[in-house]
Formats: structure tokens, sequence, C-alpha cells
């Protein structure tokens, strides 16, 4: 269970970090509400998760999918360069949350 709420968390790092895009163009409170709901949720299941797994994996791995998650929604939303070399960097983000994973 500890390692769904760590995917959750990442989750809605990835929501928060829109939110903060979405302020950012739109000051208005529909923008601040996917923040602060985001961020919210997300340091939640971060919290829920550190309860079995160690803060190192944790951070780790709740960075990772917010990293990843927000790079991915800034290329397919937000125009952002779609460069092999960063879709090969992703991947390996990918391939080190996994070898975390399975290390653990």
């Amino acid at each position: 269970m500890a390692w769904l709420h760590l995917i959750l968390a990442g989750a809605f790092e990835v929501v928060g970090v829109t939110g903060m895009n979405k302020v950012a163009k739109d000051k208005n409170v529909q923008s601040y509400m996917i923040l602060v709901l985001g961020f919210v949720l997300s340091f939640g299941f971060l919290s829920l998760a550190m309860q079995s797994l160690p803060m190192g994996l944790s951070y780790a791995v709740w960075t990772g999918i917010g990293t990843v998650g927000g790079t991915i929604i800034g290329m397919l939303f937000y125009g952002e360069a779609k460069d092999w070399r960063r879709i090969l960097f992703i991947g390996l983000i990918v391939i080190a949350v996994v070898g975390l994973k399975m290390t653990s």
C-alpha cells in the first residue's frame, strides 16, 4: 500500500506543478485551487508512504515521478521541446526509479 501512496504522491505532485504553471498564466481561483489541492494531496500521500518506506527512497521516487510527469505534461500540453535527448533522459529517470523499487 505504501508504494501506491508514493505513486499517488508523485501524480499529485504533477498536478501541483501544473497548477503552478496555470497560476503563472491565469491568476484565478481555479488555478490556485489546482495548485493547492495538488500539493496538499501530494504531501499527504508522501507522508503516508514514508510511514513504511525509507525517507531517501520515498523522496527519490516522488521527485522522479514529479520530474518525469511535469516534463511530459510540458511537452504534450505546453509546447516544450520534444528533443530525443530529453526523452532519453526521462527514460533514464524512469529506469533509476524502477531500479530503486527493485532494490528495496
